[in-house]
C-alpha cells in the first residue's frame, strides 16, 4: 500500500527540516524521506557551522539575515536552541581585492545589516596575522556560528508535533507524475504527493535524475582540520585569507581550519585527502605563522560533501515545466546559513503559489536557461 502526503521533502537535512516544518505549520500533510539511518548525518553534521552576512549578491546577504535571526530566536520559533554564538567574521582582504570587497560591503549595508571595514591595525587585535599584501579586513558582528544539527532536530521534532512524519532508511529508487500527483518508489514501499521538495543535498542531482529529470547539482568533498590544543584558539572568529581561501576557528581550545581544494574532481569520494592537509597548511602558515605550534588531531578531522552547482549559489523554486517538483539544493556551502529563509519561500512558493517573504528570483533554476548566473564573489 502507498502513502500519501500532501508535500514530500526528499532529504532529512537542515535544509529538508526547515522546509518540512514550514509547510506542516501551513497545516499540509508533510512526509520527510532520506536514505540516511539518522537526520542530519551528511552535510549538515559535517558542516563548519559559520552563518555570515558577508556575502556579495544582495539574495544571498537577505538568505543569511533572516537565518541569523531566525537562529537567534530559534527557542521562540520551534522550542529548542540553535547554539547561535556571534563570534563574527573577518576577511582579510588583498589589495587587489579591495575594490571588489568595499562594492560588497555597500550592498551588505543597502541592505541593512551589520557589518565593516577594519584597519589592519584592528584585526590584528582580533586575531594575530602576517598583514602582507593586505588592504583592509572586513567584520560582520552578527556573523559567528550555530549548531546545525541541534537545529534540524529542533526543526523536524516541531514539523512532527504539527504532523510531518519522518522515513528513514527510505531512498528514492525512481519517480514519476502520474495521475496529479508524483508516485516515489523507494527502499521502503511506495509513497504519492501532489508535491515534491528535492532537498537531497549532494546527492539532489541523483534525486532530479531518478524522476528523468535534470538539475545541475554535483558533490565535492572537502576537508576539516582540526588540532590539538593551542591558547590561541579560545574565541577567535571565523577569519579567512582571501588570497589563499584558507579560512580557521577556534573550537574552544582547538583550531577549525581548511581551504577547498580547486583540483578536486566532482563525485562521491570517501575518506580524509590527507595529502591535501601540506598545502592548505602552507597557505594558512604564510599568514598565521603562530600556526606552527598547534598540533593536528588526526581522529578529530573529518570530510564531508559541498553540493555545488556553476555558479556556486542555490537552486530555489519550482522546476520550471515540471508541474509539483521544488528544488531546495545545490547551496555549494551555504545550507546552514540559509536554511531558514528556504524553509520559509519554499512554504510560500507551495501554499500561496508564489514566494513573497524572500525574493528568490535570482537563484531560481531559470537563470542558467536565460544565462544569468549569479556572480557572487565571497566563496570560501
Amino acid at each position: 500500500m502507498s502513502q500519501t502526503y500532501d508535500v514530500a521533502v526528499i532529504g532529512a537535512g537542515i535544509v529538508g527540516a526547515a522546509v518540512a516544518f514550514r509547510l506542516a505549520e501551513r497545516g499540509l500533510r508533510v512526509g520527510v524521506l532520506d536514505a540516511a539511518p539518522a537526520p542530519a548525518t551528511e552535510a549538515t553534521a559535517k558542516s563548519a557551522a559559520g552563518v555570515r552576512v558577508q556575502f556579495s549578491e544582495p539574495v544571498n546577504v537577505r538568505m543569511s539575515a533572516y537565518g541569523i535571526e531566525e537562529y537567534r530566536n530559534f527557542e521562540e520559533v520551534v522550542g529548542a536552541a540553535a547554539g547561535y554564538q556571534p563570534i563574527g567574521y573577518l576577511f582579510l582582504v588583498p589589495e587587489e581585492e579591495a575594490a571588489a570587497y568595499r562594492e560588497a560591503l555597500r550592498v551588505q549595508w543597502e541592505v541593512g545589516v551589520r557589518a565593516e571595514a577594519l584597519t589592519l591595525e584592528h584585526a590584528r587585535e582580533i586575531v594575530p596575522f602576517d598583514p602582507t599584501g593586505l588592504a583592509f579586513a572586513t567584520w560582520g558582528p552578527d556573523d559567528g556560528i550555530v549548531d546545525p544539527h541541534r537545529i534540524t532536530l529542533g526543526y523536524l521534532d516541531a514539523a512532527r508535533r504539527k504532523g510531518a512524519v519522518l522515513h528513514m532508511e527510505t531512498e528514492v529508487l525512481q519517480a514519476g507524475r502520474t495521475g496529479g500527483a508524483w508516485r516515489l518508489e523507494t527502499s521502503r514501499g511506495v509513497f504519492e504527493a501532489g508535491a515534491v521538495v528535492n532537498a537531497a543535498g549532494a546527492w539532489a542531482g541523483e534525486v532530479a535524475r531518478r524522476a528523468g529529470l535534470e538539475l545541475p547539482v554535483v558533490p565535492y568533498r572537502r576537508m576539516v582540520y582540526l588540532t590539538g590544543p593551542i591558547p590561541e584558539a579560545r574565541g577567535l572568529p571565523l577569519t579567512v585569507d582571501v588570497a589563499t581561501g584558507f579560512y580557521l576557528r577556534g573550537e574552544h581550545e582547538r583550531l577549525l581550519f581548511g581551504r577547498s581544494n580547486p583540483d578536486e574532481p566532482p563525485g562521491f569520494r570517501e575518506g580524509m585527502d590527507w595529502s591535501w592537509l601540506e598545502p592548505t597548511l602552507e597557505a594558512g602558515l604564510g599568514r598565521f605563522p603562530w600556526l606552527e605550534r598547534a598540533g593536528l588531531d588526526q581522529r578529530a578531522s573529518w570530510w564531508g560533501y559541498y553540493a555545488i552547482t556553476p555558479d556556486h549559489n542555490a537552486i530555489l523554486g519550482r522546476m520550471p515545466g515540471v508541474e509539483g517538483w521544488y528544488n531546495a539544493a545545490g547551496f555549494s556551502g551555504h545550507g546552514v546559513q540559509h536554511a531558514a529563509a528556504t524553509g520559509r519561500a519554499i512554504a510560500e512558493e507551495i501554499a500561496d503559489g508564489r514566494a513573497h517573504s524572500i525574493d528568490i528570483e535570482p537563484l531560481r533554476y531559470e537563470r542558467f536557461l536565460e544565462g544569468r548566473a549569479l556572480r557572487e564573489q565571497r566563496i570560501v
